[in-house]
């Protein structure tokens, strides 16, 4: 079971970022989107005939990470939230969105959110497994944990299984800083992501 951080270490080490109750003269929350922002090109096969239709669910996550509030650790066993940072959007859903707009760029695909009255010819399925600010050391690194299943709908079986990680320093040991690391550390998941599903083209 997870551990709450001890709040005298992390008063003097991240100002003001647990959430251990409202506080007098407290500081603006921050919102922080996460973003895409450094997309690999990729190579993308010639392919004769239709597109396949690529059904893409939207990502699951972890119970601490199922949240809008930006996550750090000070040890292997424990979990904390900055308190007065915010994700504009819980990360599964946003990391789904990017994957399927980085994915629609591609073009080697034609990609679809599952459910509905899409038929697709392979359904992608992820699930963010970690996702944090290692903060046990100063300025730290992002982790990011990402596993992924392809499953061909029509054959009813399982393509590919792959756990993709980064670990992306960051530049400055608060929240905007791990915010920053956090987006890299997406935009090369799915550069390793957007390859990976390359080879079954």
């Amino acid at each position: 079971m997870k551990r709450l951080l001890a709040p005298t270490a992390l008063a003097l080490a991240l100002t003001g970022c647990v959430n251990f109750g409202e506080q007098p003269n407290a500081p603006a929350m921050v919102y922080y989107v996460l973003a895409d922002p450094a997309p690999a090109p990729v190579a993308v096969p010639v392919r004769g005939g239709a597109v396949p239709t690529l059904l893409v669910l939207d990502t699951t996550t972890g119970s601490f990470y199922d949240t809008d509030q930006l996550v750090f650790s000070r040890s292997a066993s424990t979990r904390g939230q900055y308190q007065y940072a915010r994700w504009t959007e819980r990360p599964g859903k946003r990391f789904a969105d990017l994957m399927r707009a980085r994915l629609d760029r591609q073009g080697a695909w034609q990609v679809s959110a599952a459910g509905g009255y899409v038929r697709g010819d392979v359904l992608l399925d992820t699930v963010l497994m970690e996702f944090y600010h290692d903060a046990a050391s100063v300025p730290g690194q992002v982790r990011l944990a990402l596993r992924a299943e392809l499953i061909d709908l029509k054959q009813r079986k399982l393509l590919g299984r792959r756990v993709f990680e980064q670990q992306v320093p960051v530049p400055t040991y608060d929240a905007a800083g791990a915010a920053e690391a956090s987006s890299l550390a997406v935009s090369r998941a799915l550069d390793d992501l957007t390859a990976w599903l390359a080879t079954f083209q």
